[in-house]
């Protein structure tokens, strides 16, 4: 199997808005969606995301049921409004790895991501209740923005994903 590059990071606690829903992988435009209208909340209030927006994977029962938020990180706390929340990432280590490519191949890069950590000895932040993963922090951060590169195949996203301890 090919190497991924991947790195272990401390992070500090990040605050964080977002929307939050139940879908499966055929609805992922559901939440995906959802970053727009994250992002121009946050416009409107003349708060700007501290860094990339990101997708949250916080249960995962695959294919059928997967609890995922549409978030953007903000500097600090920000107090939400409807269906917007307001949320901490927690602090820790965490694997990285920069997926160079389209968005429709995350999917792979993340299988080969879990299976090199496994290779390595590594426990994810996560328990697991009749067959559902519950992860502290599993994120798909979208560096690019699709108006400065609109060929989805030159885009950059960091798979994120909690360490445990």
């Amino acid at each position: 199997m090919e190497e991924l590059n991947m790195r272990i990071e401390d992070r500090p606690e990040q605050h964080y808005v977002a929307i939050k829903r139940t879908i499966s992988m055929t609805d992922f435009p559901e939440i995906a969606d959802k970053l727009p209208v994250v992002i121009g909340w946050l416009a409107g209030r003349g708060i700007a995301p501290a860094s990339a927006p990101f997708f949250k994977y916080n249960s995962l029962e695959m294919p059928d049921r997967l609890e995922v938020e549409a978030g953007v990180p903000v500097a600090s706390a920000v107090e939400g409004e409807g269906e917007i929340f307001a949320g901490v990432l927690p602090s820790g280590r965490y694997v990285v790895h920069t997926h160079h490519g389209h968005p429709d191949k995350l999917a792979d890069a993340t299988g080969k991501l879990l299976a090199q950590a496994a290779e390595q000895d590594l426990r994810w932040d996560l328990t697991e209740r009749d067959g559902v993963e519950v992860w502290a922090a599993r994120l798909e951060v979208y560096k690019t923005h699709p108006a400065e590169q609109p060929d989805w195949n030159k885009w950059e996203t960091d798979l994120v994903f909690k360490l445990a301890g």
